[in-house]
């Protein structure tokens, strides 16, 4: 694409501009090119193959063209001003002066149209490319919440969004990134509840990307965390369910859609949201706080429990009852390598298994892991690479890493590092582990708030949001917010 100070205006002739679109496109062969009259007056439309609606195209454009040749008069002028001003009633009509903005809005599915002796063109929004229907949501799945998910194209999910709050001060910001690509982003926040000066930070960093393109949320969002080579957890995170996005943006987050990618980034994103779901508004109190506690009990049990469970068995034998010792002891014996390398082996292959499972089709992956869990594991046991109380531990911890989907990079890394920690240095590596890791999260800052928040610093409005449950008359009333936050 042409610098903008390099602009080409488009010229009163239409072949020269023909030539011109072509050599800016390279004569790509997905350029259409349909040359007609109006009353002798020489006409070209100009469109991308697949990208526009062949039943609009025929209703709103050569509908007006027939209507203007059955009248017989007007000027180039004045076919121009009638099909840009009156005929075509599209919601995105727009004039156009230089060819590298109508070149754009041809690969953003616009058709143009160019009139022999008039030095701009008429450019009419009739997208009609493929794109997927809503569906059922697929990596966040809740029993009491909307089935609707986002999608691949960008004003869909705007409409999805807007379905759910119904108010002005919602508001979409649209803003166009990659110098290839051109992908439209939306920016999506409530003007009453999100932090100014996070969402100037946001468009600033958006529009000074020097990215060539921009093909999915995990483009952007290495953008936006400032320490995110250094930080375990990520201060940006992601939803494919426009009610979840709807209640963020109701506490002051902000969300960022991109065109082609049906998650949405959130931000900020604090280290309690990762164990939210929306079913907790439809839940009781009480239970609420118990499937909180869960999760948090989860999160610990699958990064910690193999690293002390080598720690125990191979520094602090006596923290064991004798007969749980003497079963250890019995299960160890039958095997050929030490506990250590037990444990990383089945680590490797639990973690192979895993990425197997997620890339494979859905029904052969599910099949694979089955398959590869039952025939790997009880081969391994029988061979004596591994035993049978080492199997049951890895059973739990990776059975409890499934209740967080979301964090699973980092319960995968966390656990390797307390095993490492708990099989060289026992009790004394895991408290080392443990203090780095907590160092590490306490010291994120996401643009003025604590990865922590509300627990560190402690916001006591806060709290129940973390251990329970949240009110959402509360929250349309606006009494939680980001800014309560800091």
């Amino acid at each position: 694409m042409n610098d903008q100070h390099n602009t080409i205006p488009i010229g009163s002739s239409c072949e020269k501009n023909i030539a011109a679109f072509k050599e800016i496109t390279g004569s790509s062969s997905d350029l259409k090119v349909t040359r007609f009259e109006i009353n002798g007056t020489a006409c070209v439309l100009l469109s991308i193959e697949a990208m526009v609606s062949s039943m609009q195209l025929s209703e709103q454009v050569f509908t007006a063209v027939n209507e203007l040749n059955s009248n017989g008069t007007g000027d180039p002028s004045s076919i121009m001003r009638y099909l840009s001003e009156q005929a075509l009633m599209a919601p995105d009509n727009i004039l156009v002066y230089d060819i590298q903005a109508a070149v754009k809005l041809l690969y953003s599915g616009f058709v143009i149209i160019i009139t022999d002796g008039v030095r701009h063109a008429a450019a009419v929004g009739i997208q009609g490319y493929e794109k997927r229907t809503v569906a059922n949501p697929i990596a966040e799945n809740d029993l009491l919440g909307s089935q609707e998910a986002f999608v691949e194209t960008v004003r869909v999910n705007m409409s999805l969004i807007r379905r759910r709050l119904k108010d002005s001060s919602l508001k979409f910001e649209m803003i166009s990134s990659g110098k290839l690509s051109n992908t439209d982003i939306c920016l999506v926040y409530i003007r009453d509840k999100a932090d100014k000066k996070m969402v100037e930070r946001i468009k600033r960093i958006l529009d000074n990307t020097e990215l060539e393109s921009v093909l999915g949320a995990g483009f952007i969002k290495p953008l936006l965390e400032e320490n995110g080579e250094v930080s375990l957890f990520s201060e940006t995170g992601y939803t494919e369910r426009p009610d979840v996005l709807a209640a963020d943006l109701i506490q002051g987050h902000i969300g960022i859609l991109i065109d082609g990618s049906p998650f949405c980034l959130v931000y900020p994103y604090m280290f309690a949201k990762n164990f939210e779901t929306m079913d907790d508004y439809s839940s009781k109190t009480y239970y609420a706080v118990f499937i909180k506690l869960i999760r948090y009990s989860a999160f610990i049990l699958s990064v910690i429990f193999p690293g002390l469970y080598l720690a125990a068995v191979n520094f602090h034998p006596e923290l064991l009852s004798l007969k749980l010792l003497l079963n250890l002891s019995m299960g160890e014996k039958t095997t050929v390598v030490t506990l250590f390398t037990e444990m990383v082996v089945i680590m490797i292959l639990l973690e192979i298994m895993r990425e197997a499972s997620v890339r494979l089709p859905r029904a052969i992956g599910t099949a694979m892991s089955i398959a590869g869990g039952l025939i790997i594991g009880d081969t391994a046991v029988k061979s004596g690479i591994i035993s049978s109380p080492l199997l049951i531990i890895i059973g739990i911890t990776a059975t409890a890493s499934f209740v967080l989907p979301q964090l699973t990079q980092q319960i995968t890394l966390l656990r390797l590092m307390f095993i490492f920690a708990g099989g060289f240095a026992g009790f004394i590596g895991i408290s080392i582990c443990s203090v780095m890791t907590l160092t590490n999260i306490c010291s994120q800052d996401l643009s003025g708030i604590a990865l922590t928040s509300p627990l560190s610093p402690f916001k006591r409005s806060q709290i129940m949001s973390v251990l329970g449950k949240k009110n959402p008359p509360e929250l349309e009333r606006g009494r939680t917010s980001i800014r309560s936050f800091r």
